[in-house]
């Protein structure tokens, strides 16, 4: 097997495409046909689609009737089917066919020098510019039919699928223009009935505000049947008598765009994308209503006909990779889209936190504030939601609680954003405490030795945790947790009596990657005022650390757990998708081998945008693998409650996450060790 190979990863790549028609010329279409079909095969494209009635033209009304020309259609659908035998991608052609005395609007899916089935048109328009049904058949009703092509009876009708015996999850579905449009899709029963890549052949003339309406139903289908959508529109060529045609193309995957190409070109072109069938099954999978949907609709999806083929994808070429894929998961690199899900995580901490209070009786909050990017958020949501209750924001008790190694430079932060804030600010040192605690255990420290193992990073992370609880039960408060989902999720947390504890956490749902673009956001909108501004982005500055262990050299939390930026991009393919580690490995190296490559999240400094290779991916891979699966679940299964806050998800047992306190990490070990990814 070859690590670099997509088909080995779950996925498919797909083109959509469409040309300059030649009205009424078949043999010219066959051959555009064919053009394209060569160059997907190059590229490695499994499925391309063409646009409806491709070999004949679709604007060409009565003469849809006339013998001649169909005759042609079918010579033409001949050279098609010939030329395809040497390819690899799976050919959707758009050709009128004519059955039992009518003529039918039809897909006809070709592969490999065959043709695997024909698929009718369900609901030919006849409104507006459209007059299909003079010539045209409805097909809505062709179930479980054949039709005879080429001296061959073949598979006939709108309950076909087509689905590759060696690529699991590619199950096909073709529809044709207006088939979209209507209430109940034909591609919603396939989808139901397995289909996975959903296929519009499209004629689909171009008026002012029709390429988004397109774009809608796209998005809306392969939103709703959990599958990708892949739409080809007729270009130029076809006949201006009263319209124009801009031969749109599209390809979205569960709600996603994927790819799209220019409008109103000029020649031929087309997009390519690869699509993820391992999410889309590990989407329907997790979605139990889509199952029990179809068994709702199981007397219209039960009897779908499967024809099956090989398609004998490149396994061990190096195809690259067609599609987007975020270097931050939980932090999109499209500025609006950022700003709409700062907008949304910050106000759903608010008004999550506002609610607790108000429906526990309006304590107070008390708080431990370090000067870190955790605690710095967590205190400026709480800021906020006591502005929306009304009440001042002095009922919040911060506490500054120094220890062994704590900067000046935090501290001061810590005490600055305190001051501007306007909050009830304290400072309780914790040293001496410290001091006494490790005496009585018997701790090397105590007796002068410089020893800062684990027990004495946890006497003061337990402190400070006890402190806020007892200060919380003396002053009429709650302890209010700063720790993150990327904290949780490995488990860099101290148990119990420590920072994994609070009484509400509104920090839990949120990855760490994100808090500092919501930290930037909140600066940005002007939720506090300029000074406050100001401190916040020094705090932003500032290195992650827990700041436990004395001396010179900053202790950082990334060069001992690993940089963040991967945990989190594993986190999310873990948490939302259950992908398997070596495809995480695989789009991990896609995003972040090339710091050149790809957008970066609006507001990134410039100076941390680093790269990682696929030896330093594995590692750290290797390391989230066994703290997350083989150690840290103990913790999440008792974390206090909070809200969630992204669609990749939460570790609440209670929501997202539910796993035994004493499961292992030996599968996904496994896993990671198919490849050999430690040379690459």
């Amino acid at each position: 097997m070859s690590f670099w190979s997509i088909y080995q990863h779950g996925f498919a790549r797909v083109a959509a495409c469409t040309g300059h028609t030649v009205i009424a010329d078949p043999p010219a279409n066959a051959a555009s046909v064919l053009r394209h079909a060569r160059r997907c095969d190059e590229e490695g494209v499994a499925v391309a689609v063409f646009p409806e009635l491709c070999l004949s033209g679709y604007a060409i009304e009565d003469l849809l009737l006339q013998d001649a020309l169909l005759d042609d259609v079918e010579k033409a659908l001949a050279t098609v089917v010939a030329g395809s035998a040497e390819l690899l991608p799976v050919l959707v052609v758009g050709a009128p066919l004519r059955h039992r005395g009518r003529i039918y609007n039809c897909a006809v899916v070709v592969h490999r020098g065959r043709i695997l089935g024909v698929v009718p048109k369900s609901y030919p328009p006849n409104y507006r510019e459209f007059y299909e049904r003079r010539q045209i058949a409805g097909g809505d009703d062709e179930r479980g039919g054949t039709i005879r092509l080429g001296g061959t009876d073949l598979p006939f009708g709108v309950d076909l699928l087509f689905a590759a015996d060696d690529v699991p999850g590619l199950v096909l579905h073709a529809e044709i223009c207006e088939d979209m449009w209507v209430p109940v899709p034909p591609s919603t029963e396939a989808a139901l009935a397995g289909a996975t890549v959903l296929l519009n052949l499209s004629g689909s003339p171009i008026t002012v505000g029709r390429a988004e309406d397109r774009k809608l139903l796209c998005r809306s289908a392969s939103a709703r049947c959990l599958a990708a959508y892949v739409y080809a529109a007729a270009g130029l060529g076809e006949s201006s008598t009263d319209l124009s045609w801009d031969g749109q193309t599209l390809i979205y995957e569960n709600g996603v765009l994927l790819a799209e190409t220019e409008r109103f070109p000029a020649g031929e072109q087309y997009a390519v994308a690869d699509v993820d069938l391992d999410l889309l099954r590990q989407e329907r999978q997790r979605m139990g209503t889509f199952d029990d949907n179809r068994r709702t609709h199981a007397a219209r999806t039960g009897d779908f006909r499967t024809v099956s083929f090989a398609l004998a994808p490149p396994a061990t070429a190096d195809l690259g990779l067609r599609r987007r894929v975020e270097r931050f998961p939980f932090v999109p690199a499209d500025a609006e889209r950022l700003a709409l899900d700062c907008y949304e995580a910050y106000n759903i901490q608010v008004a999550a936190l506002q609610q607790r209070l108000a429906s526990i009786g309006g304590p107070k909050v008390v708080i431990g504030v370090s000067g870190g990017l955790d605690s710095t958020h967590a205190l400026i949501v709480a800021a906020r939601a006591m502005d929306r209750a009304g009440r001042p924001r002095t009922d919040i008790l911060a506490f500054t609680l120094p220890g062994f190694a704590t900067s000046d430079h935090t501290k001061d932060n810590a005490h600055k954003l305190m001051r501007a804030l306007g909050v009830t600010a304290a400072e309780l040192d914790i040293t001496p405490t410290a001091r006494l605690m490790l005496k009585e255990m018997g701790h090397p420290f105590a007796a002068g030795e410089p020893v800062y193992d684990v027990t004495f990073e946890n006497v003061q992370a337990g402190l400070r945790t006890d402190y806020l609880f007892r200060l919380a039960n003396q002053r009429d408060g709650i302890v209010l947790g700063t720790g993150d989902l990327s904290e949780l999720a490995l488990g860099w947390c101290t148990y119990g009596v420590g920072d994994q504890m609070s009484h509400y956490n509104v920090n839990s749902g949120v990855p760490k990657t994100l808090i500092q673009h919501l930290i930037r956001w909140v600066i940005s909108s002007d939720q506090f005022d300029d000074e406050t501004g100001k401190i916040l982005a020094a705090i932003l500055d500032t290195e992650i650390s827990p700041e436990l262990v004395p001396g010179e050299e900053l202790q950082s939390t990334e060069s001992k757990i690993g940089p963040y930026a991967l945990h989190d991009f594993t986190l999310y393919h873990v948490l939302r998708y259950g992908f398997r580690p070596s495809k995480i490995a695989f789009l991990a190296w896609h995003a972040w081998h090339d710091r050149e490559s790809g957008a970066w999240p609006p507001g990134f400094p410039e100076a941390e945008r680093g790269s990682y290779d696929l030896p330093e991916i594995r590692r750290w891979l290797e390391v989230f693998i066994r703290r997350f699966f083989g150690f840290s679940q103990f913790k999440r299964s008792a974390m206090p409650n909070g809200p969630k806050v992204s669609a990749g998800g939460a570790l609440s047992p209670r929501g997202d996450w539910r796993a035994p306190s004493d499961g292992n990490a030996l599968a996904w070990l496994r896993d990671l060790e198919r490849f050999d990814l430690t040379g690459a």
